[in-house]
């Protein structure tokens, strides 16, 4: 299995799976496995009503697994970037004479202040 395929698993596992595992736990604790099954007999969407009301365990556990090796509860998205040289000649002649410009004024700025130092000594 790659390497990606795995990480997808567990993100879903850790969005998805987990919460409703826990709430599953929950209602057996709770209530007992017979209501758990009329449970899933009643609702019309059983799952996204687990996946609801066990996300604050979920997240309990995942900032535990955190603190153990941190990115293992919550696992970091994967990001892909990518990045287009768009810069043309014409385009880095204006940046140059810009910045020769502002080159010219900074020059002319510290010539009046060397100026206004040696008068002021």
């Amino acid at each position: 299995m790659p390497k990606d395929s795995l990480e997808e698993l567990r993100l879903t596992f850790m969005q998805d799976f987990l919460p409703v595992g826990m709430a599953i736990v929950d209602r057996v604790k709770k209530e007992g496995f017979s209501e758990l099954v009329q449970f899933f007999n009643d609702s019309d969407d059983p799952l996204n009503q687990l996946r609801t009301e066990g996300d604050l365990a979920a997240q309990s556990v995942r900032q535990k697994l955190d603190d153990i090796s941190p990115g293992l509860g919550n696992p970091v998205m994967n990001v892909k970037v990518s990045v287009e040289d768009s810069e043309s000649e014409d385009f880095s002649l204006l940046n140059e004479s810009e910045l020769l410009m502002v080159l010219e004024r900074v020059e002319d700025r510290i010539d009046l202040l060397l100026q206004y130092l040696d008068e002021s000594n």
